[in-house]
């Protein structure tokens, strides 16, 4: 087994490789890669993703970032491909075909099924003078000169090249579509992420109760619906407008000004104008606002009248956070 500091030194030295390798991918950029971008804009169809061994794998995580950023993509895997899976292509569909040698049998054997169909075929390759480079309508250089494996085999910095490639292909195409943050949570709604873009705060104050005194209301009245409402704050209303809120904090501090709680009044302890939030507004903009102010709840606002509070846990149990 090798030691601790030789470990980090093989870390070291393939995440160097790797680096070094994608940068190359930058000298190797020319027209092509534009007019593959433009070709798969201006598609009507799918765009058809395919390839064999650690690149089929390359290929399938570039499909999920096609169809996470606004490319409609789907895989074919080439060997599957011979066997019935041509029937996923249509006419008007786009072939991104991977490999790295570009000269693979099941490759060979694919290319030319491709081309009589008519279909436009793209090819992610790392020797752009390969049988499936000559063949493409479009090349997309992935050329590495050694693997990060110390005995050159094991597919390592020629996958990564594909998958740096992919991504640059994604974005490009993303941008060229004005693919915006809306766009990107109509296709992520599950999980944190999705919630972050979508989630509002209506869509959780509404499971609260609504805690409301009015000015004139003593301090007994104000505990008793503090206590009730379980969300540790009472809003201080007046014909439905939000003059103030009172939480625990402020009672506890109220507590250590005086003794004398005779006759006091919601209107006495309420922080005026306290910090709230309109029902319509992102969960996260709640977010960012309670953690600015150091607050836990927030009152919310319809149409400048108060209607409920939104919390920290109620933000904490989407798994926001």
């Amino acid at each position: 087994m090798k030691s601790t500091d030789e470990i980090n030194q093989i870390a070291k030295r393939v995440i160097s490789h790797e680096q070094e390798a994608i940068g190359h991918l930058i000298t190797e950029l020319d027209t092509g890669f534009a007019q593959a971008v433009e070709l798969i804009f201006k598609s009507q169809g799918n765009v058809v993703v395919t390839g064999i061994g650690k690149s089929a794998i390359i290929a399938q995580k570039i499909v999920a970032t096609f169809n996470s950023t606004g490319t409609n993509a789907v895989f074919m895997h080439a060997a599957d491909a011979i066997h019935g899976d041509l029937g996923i292509i249509r006419d008007e569909d786009v072939i991104l075909a991977l490999s790295k040698s570009g000269e693979t049998p099941e490759i060979k054997v694919l290319v030319p099924l491709l081309k009589s169909r008519g279909n436009k075929l793209i090819a992610v390759v790392g020797n752009p003078d390969s049988y499936l480079a000559l063949q493409a309508d479009f090349v997309l250089n992935t050329y590495v000169k050694t693997e990060a494996c110390p005995n050159n085999l094991a597919p390592t910095s020629s996958t990564t090249a594909q998958l740096v490639m992919g991504d640059a292909l994604a974005v490009a195409l993303l941008e060229c579509r004005g693919f915006s943050a809306e766009d990107f949570a109509r296709v992520h709604p599950g999980g944190a992420l999705g919630k972050k873009l979508y989630l509002r705060v209506e869509d959780l104050y509404v499971r609260n109760e609504k805690p409301a005194v009015k000015p004139t209301d003593e301090l007994p009245q104000v505990i008793v619906e503090i206590s009730a409402k379980r969300l540790g704050a009472a809003a201080v209303i007046e014909d439905g407008k939000l003059l103030g809120i009172i939480t625990d904090g402020d009672l506890r501090r109220m507590l250590m000004k005086t003794s004398d709680l005779t006759g006091l009044k919601a209107s006495e302890i309420m922080t005026e104008n306290p910090k709230a939030i309109d029902h319509q507004s992102l969960v996260v903009d709640a977010l960012q606002l309670m953690r600015s102010h150091n607050i836990t709840q927030l009152p919310v606002l319809k149409d400048g009248k108060y209607v409920g509070v939104i919390h920290l846990h109620d933000i904490l149990h989407e798994g926001i956070l």
